[in-house]
């Protein structure tokens, strides 16, 4: 078998690349019906745009911003599809399943933080400014 055989063994297709965004898109629309503290994330970075907009924020402050939105958002899905695995697997109370929750959990509580430290970075002083 030629080297690039294996590595070309899926050729590229429209249909599946928009089969996949399909799926992605399904997954959001249940992220966003089904779990309270994403819509919560979306009221909160609404109002950080609104921010960035009115406070003119740079490029590299938007840069923060959507990185720290995406990031909060990443955590909440991967925490929300172990939740859901988890549940699945084990309907019961395990040690072994808290524990992996409690991590998910963990992953979403940090990347929240680190988006409000952002926040404070870039908009702390422009509001201490108008005073």
């Amino acid at each position: 078998m030629p080297k690039n055989e294996t590595f070309i063994k899926h050729r590229f297709s429209i249909k599946a690349l928009l089969r996949s965004f399909k799926y992605a898109f399904n997954g959001l629309k249940i992220l966003i019906k089904e779990e309270h503290n994403a819509r919560v994330y979306i009221v909160a970075t609404i109002l950080v745009i609104i921010a960035g907009l009115i406070f003119k924020i740079s490029p590299l402050e938007w840069i923060a911003v959507v990185f720290a939105v995406g990031l909060v958002f990443a955590a909440e899905i991967l925490n929300t599809s172990i939740e859901n695995l988890a549940d699945f697997i084990s309907p019961d109370k395990h040690s072994s399943i808290k524990k992996a929750k409690d991590l998910a959990a963990a992953g979403v509580f940090v990347s929240a933080v680190s988006a409000i430290a952002i926040a404070l970075f870039i908009f702390l002083p422009k509001i201490l400014s108008l005073f």
